[in-house]
């Protein structure tokens, strides 16, 4: 039996998967991958992404601004952040966040549409799904600063930042998530980052269409190869492979609990 795991963020609306989604579901389920966590990066998208999940029973979503879309894309709302969660199957808040990278010239915007998802998330009760790229100080800063103002909870998808804002992050009670960077030769000092953090906040996606992982890299990347990350992920914490996968998915259950509890309606 393969062990059961959750890719806790992919992009299934993207054009990489157009008409493949049923296949793409059942290359997961053969590969244990039991759950994914489609996410919207536009909130005008949010429609087509909610359909998806309807369609899909082990499909469940999240809506949000993406930091690079923050200036172009009307700013969210709480009240509409609180409006979209009302549906069965949504269950986090995001992708929101910095990214200095590529848009640091909107730096300002997008720590104002931020602030906005940390409240939506702190009202909902539902995970704050955050993308921190080239700008660990300032999220440090204001996931502290919000934090203060109320508790919340989050993760920090695809993590690939510094061992500093890990530390912080974590301090505040918040997960990180192994994506196939982590399986990079190169990602050592990532590798290293994770084994220093409490296994019990440690969860696996795979960002798909990106990012695929070894034996797929440089390829177009999908649920299915989450189970190459959760393997790496079991020796970075030397635990046998289907223990660090039941403890992904404890993981999981606890922080999207809104996910663990759905049932479907008789």
């Amino acid at each position: 039996m393969i062990p059961p795991i959750t890719d806790s963020h992919c992009h299934l609306d993207f054009p990489d998967f157009e008409g493949q989604l049923d296949q793409i579901v059942a290359n997961a389920a053969k590969a244990g991958v039991t759950r994914m966590v489609t996410i919207c990066t536009k909130l005008r998208l949010e429609p087509q992404v909610r359909a998806i999940a309807d369609t899909h029973a082990p499909v469940f979503y999240a809506a949000g601004t993406h930091p690079m879309s923050a200036a172009d894309e009307p700013l969210a709302s709480t009240d509409g952040l609180i409006k979209l969660a009302e549906h069965p199957k949504f269950v986090g808040i995001g992708e929101t966040g910095l990214d200095y990278h590529y848009t640091s010239e909107s730096a300002d915007i997008q720590q104002k549409s931020l602030r906005i998802h940390i409240d939506a998330a702190r009202q909902t009760g539902l995970p704050l799904i955050i993308h921190a790229r080239a700008a660990d100080d300032d999220m440090a800063r204001i996931l502290s600063e919000e934090y203060a103002n109320g508790a919340y909870a989050c993760v920090m998808h695809c993590f690939s930042s510094g061992a500093s804002l890990a530390r912080s992050a974590l301090d505040l009670g918040f997960y990180l998530s192994m994506s196939g960077i982590a399986t990079f030769p190169k990602s050592q000092d990532l590798r290293d980052i994770f084994a220093a953090a409490p296994v019990d906040r440690i969860l696996v996606e795979t960002d798909a269409p990106y990012l695929a992982p070894p034996p797929h890299r440089g390829r177009r990347n999908e649920p299915a190869y989450t189970a190459h990350t959760a393997r790496k992920g079991a020796e970075v914490f030397d635990m046998d492979y289907a223990d660090f996968a039941a403890q992904t998915q404890k993981n999981f259950d606890r922080l999207f609990s809104k996910a663990a509890a759905y049932t479907v309606a008789p």
